[in-house]
């Protein structure tokens, strides 16, 4: 397997063409069809033009608001995913019919977040609309193309498993049963895409390890959501950690370890290129940093919830 030049990432895809053919055709076997409409209760709507939105229409929590808010503007960037699946894994063939498939099913999302959203009076519509403005006017796209299709494979198995997690522990939040019903379904789509990449992880892997390990060392590293570019993410994000939704220890536990260390079995691995043992080192590494600094991040937490009694009415943060 080679890597690093157009020539070399056409080889590469053609290598690794029989198991996506094989992905595709599972994930389409185990999809289930569904429909926006039958997750939107329609019969709470209310004409806004005779009712204008205002913030005591929404049942939703501030924290609930936040994480909806920002899962709904990341899937509603799906353009520019779409635009990064074509440039690494191009349009062509079985890759090609698998990034449309991909596509169509997450349009879903933001179709019936949306519409949900809209109908319930969740979060202001207008607001809402010019975030999305805003957001879809800018983009994000992770230029993986400058790294070659199996940082795409990478960067993707991660990002979809991390979304899977954001969207059911979003829904748990809510506690909507209506909205963590929705959630869970847009979950179960997230972890179909994810396997698909997994797998193809593995088959690559099962070429030749070395520039797999190299990509997952780039990637893992510099992993950041596809979210990172809405306006205020950091604000955001820190507020989605502190309720739980995603924070370190999720993305070290439930991401980071079962993929690497399950899945692809990092550290059986054999036959690697001297340049890859080195990168499996400083990826081995990294992880064990990531683990000590969710520690950290949950003692602190949890010194911040045991003072927030103590210190409500008063000027005073803790510095925790």
């Amino acid at each position: 397997m080679t890597t690093g030049s157009s020539a070399g990432s056409t080889d590469l895809l053609e290598e690794l063409t029989p198991a996506v053919e094989r992905y595709l055709e599972r994930h389409i076997e185990t999809s289930t069809e569904w429909f926006p409409h039958e997750y939107v209760p329609y019969e709470e709507g209310r004409n806004y033009r005779e009712e204008p939105w205002q913030a005591s229409d929404s049942r939703l929590a501030g924290i609930a608001q936040t994480c909806l808010e920002l899962n709904l503007l990341t899937e509603d960037n799906l353009p520019y995913y779409v635009l990064a699946l074509w440039d690494v894994f191009g349009g062509d063939g079985v890759w090609g019919e698998w990034s449309r498939r991909w596509t169509a099913e997450e349009g879903r999302h933001s179709i019936v977040l949306r519409d949900y959203l809209t109908v319930t009076r969740g979060l202001d519509p207008v607001a809402l609309e010019r975030a999305r403005m805003d957001q879809v006017s800018h983009g994000y796209r992770r230029r993986l193309a400058n790294e070659g299709p199996l940082d795409g494979v990478v960067f993707t198995t991660l990002q979809e498993l991390a979304t899977r997690i954001s969207h059911r522990n979003t829904g748990k939040l809510t506690a909507e049963p209506s909205l963590e019903r929705l959630t869970a379904r847009i979950a179960q789509d997230e972890n179909l895409h994810y396997v698909f990449y997994r797998d193809v992880g593995t088959a690559a892997l099962e070429v030749d390890p070395s520039p797999v390990v190299i990509a997952m060392e780039r990637q893992v590293l510099s992993f950041a959501m596809p979210s990172a570019g809405v306006p205020g993410f950091g604000e955001r994000a820190k507020a989605m950690a502190d309720a739980g939704v995603y924070d370190l220890r999720l993305h070290h536990d439930q991401v980071l370890v079962p993929v690497l260390f399950k899945h692809w079995r990092l550290q059986q691995l054999s036959g690697l290129t001297p340049e890859a043992e080195v990168a499996r080192d400083r990826l081995i590494a990294f992880v064990a940093k990531v683990d000590r600094a969710a520690s950290w991040f949950e003692e602190s937490r949890a010194r911040r919830l045991r003072l927030e009694p103590v210190l409500e009415g008063l000027a005073v943060t803790p510095a925790v």
